[in-house]
């Protein structure tokens, strides 16, 4: 009687199990059409500004104030970007903030690893204190030491100089760069690093044949970060600089308004100017960035 019981229980879960399998296939093979909807019309909503802020930059004052606000340029104006580049100096003030954010890149991800590898590798007296020191550089917003980096700049006589924003920023990136690097570096085997002390490298070859080819998911990182800092930074830029031959983006922008509050295409061109830049890197690095941030999460 149990035998039986027992068997009409296991046909009935084989059955149930069955009916749920076939549900399961079904689902799967059904189209998420409303998921599709939602995610086609975030998609409009995010692309829509910047299809905007170019047709804008093609157009003249009447299109924009109300005879085409939204549709494609009747008369496609690309000499807005003659104008903006040439009357405008964006030429310039494209080509400092390239010269800015190029060599704050470089020498935050060089100083940063290498003040993470002697946190992390080297032991010392007094490491943790200052490794708590660097990331207490996390906790201090870049806008609070204003008129104190300004006071040493002045006093250094650094200020209209590529420089008196290649340090501060650099300075201010360093504290996000060694917890990203930190977090790699970590997770490399120190067998490497005993096994290239045997071959006879130094500290630093070890550090430049060993460490820095595999940290090149984070320095990526770093640098996109980094990068998104020093281009898009305005604050420091517009208190040190005030000689035009070193204003970056974001200054000569401010500074265009007033120059052009009646022609608005020369306007929409320097913002596509300053804008797409840094849609296009992001595009370019953005699967890097991912991949190791992910990295990190599992290692860590």
């Amino acid at each position: 009687m149990k035998n039986n019981i027992i068997s009409d229980e296991a046909v009935i879960s084989s059955k149930s199990f069955g009916s749920s399998k076939r549900l399961l296939k079904k689902m799967k093979g059904r189209k998420p059409v409303f998921t599709y909807i939602i995610l086609a019309f975030w998609t409009v909503i995010c692309v829509f500004p910047l299809y905007w802020m170019f047709t804008f930059s093609l157009k003249d004052n009447k299109e924009i104030f109300g005879e085409n606000v939204l549709g494609l340029p009747k008369n496609w104006l690309f000499s807005n970007y003659a104008d903006a580049m040439r009357v405008g100096n964006m030429a310039l003030y494209f080509k400092n903030s390239g010269i800015v954010t190029g060599l704050t890149i470089l020498l935050t991800v060089f100083c940063a690893m290498m003040a993470c590898y002697a946190l992390t590798r080297m032991k010392w007296k007094g490491r943790d204190f200052v490794n708590n020191i660097f990331m207490l550089g996390l906790t201090v917003p870049i806008h609070a030491a204003l008129l104190p980096v300004f006071i040493m700049l002045r006093s250094l006589k650094m200020t209209n100089s590529y420089q008196a924003l290649i340090i501060p920023y650099s300075a201010f990136a360093l504290a996000m760069a060694i917890m990203i690097f930190g977090s790699f570096m970590v997770n490399i085997p120190e067998e490497l690093e005993e096994s290239a002390c045997l071959d006879g490298c130094g500290t630093f070859g070890i550090f430049f044949r060993i460490i820095l080819p595999l940290m090149r998911p984070a320095v990526s990182t770093v640098a996109i970060f980094t990068f998104l800092q020093a281009w898009n930074e305005l604050m420091f830029a517009v208190i040190f600089i005030s000689d035009s031959k070193y204003r970056t983006l974001p200054v000569g922008i401010n500074t265009f308004f007033g120059s052009y509050t009646t022609k608005w295409g020369p306007i929409g061109a320097a913002l596509v100017i300053a804008t797409f830049p840094t849609l296009i890197v992001y595009a370019f690095i953005s699967r890097k960035i991912q991949e190791s941030l992910i990295a990190g999460a599992i290692k860590g």
